[in-house]
């Protein structure tokens, strides 16, 4: 083997011939694969999001939420708005709710929640041609999908939101039963500010315990839901009268 000084080296092997350079060993230089790394924990962090919903769903078949994200929401808000938040909130057993506002509320937010698998594709098809023909946006969400936005997300509309509720949904229906949903669904749903449930919205706008409700005060109840920050219990409307010809026909 021939030394060569190292001040020569450089110049030694630029007059190598083209075979002896191709023979020497090249400086591989590895690229850090950080696509790869970022698509890796994305991937991670939604499974670790679903398999959360689902043993938050897993356990709401036993046990009664605390708190919820829309309550969340409101606290908030009021407290940026520098707004006093008073909450009323005491969850019961379904049947501790009186049957007429459980059939109200069914037969004016989701006719077919016994028959559907937590989406009312038809209604849902029906609100897509009104707005397609007038404009007109017109919500078509079941007990299901208000169920896991008022639980798990926020009131506020965005593409987002609407895509995380329709991938939760069929966790809590294959996890809870149609009784158990229902049963959350009027324990948590907002009936006024800081008004949250049945038993709440019972007592303070009539004075009595959900299981006493009249079928007049039930419709009543079930006219404020899609609105509850605007509306109050205190007649039947045109709404209301619509929302007991749908009791009457589905045979309550």
């Amino acid at each position: 083997m021939t030394w060569i000084p190292g001040g020569l080296e450089a110049v030694y092997h630029e007059n190598l011939p083209t075979a002896a350079k191709r023979s020497a060993p090249a400086r591989r230089v590895r690229k850090r694969p950080f696509l790869r790394y970022a698509l890796y924990w994305i991937a991670a962090a939604i499974a670790a999001f679903y398999l959360w919903m689902a043993a938050s769903l897993l356990l709401l078949r036993w046990m009664d939420p605390p708190f919820t994200a829309v309550q969340a929401e409101r606290r908030i808000a009021a407290w940026q708005s520098h707004i006093s938040y008073k909450k009323r909130y005491l969850f019961v057993p379904l049947e501790r709710i009186s049957p007429q506002l459980q059939h109200a509320v069914i037969a004016a937010e989701d006719a077919r929640f016994f028959k559907h698998h937590g989406f009312d594709w038809k209604e849902i098809g029906s609100a897509v041609r009104d707005d397609l023909e007038d404009g007109r946006v017109r919500g078509a969400s079941t007990i299901d999908q208000q169920l896991v936005r008022n639980l798990f997300l926020s009131t506020n509309r965005s593409v987002l939101r609407k895509g995380l509720e329709f991938s939760i949904v069929p966790i809590a229906e294959l996890l809870l039963s149609k009784q158990r949903i229902l049963e959350l669904y009027l324990n948590i749903i907002e009936w006024g500010p800081g008004i949250y449930g049945a038993e709440a919205a019972s007592r303070y706008y009539f004075g009595i315990p959900a299981e006493r409700l009249t079928r007049e005060q039930a419709v009543e109840l079930a006219e404020v839901i899609p609105s509850p920050l605007h509306r109050k219990p205190n007649r039947i409307t045109p709404y209301g009268a619509r929302i007991l010809v749908r009791m009457r026909q589905m045979g309550w």
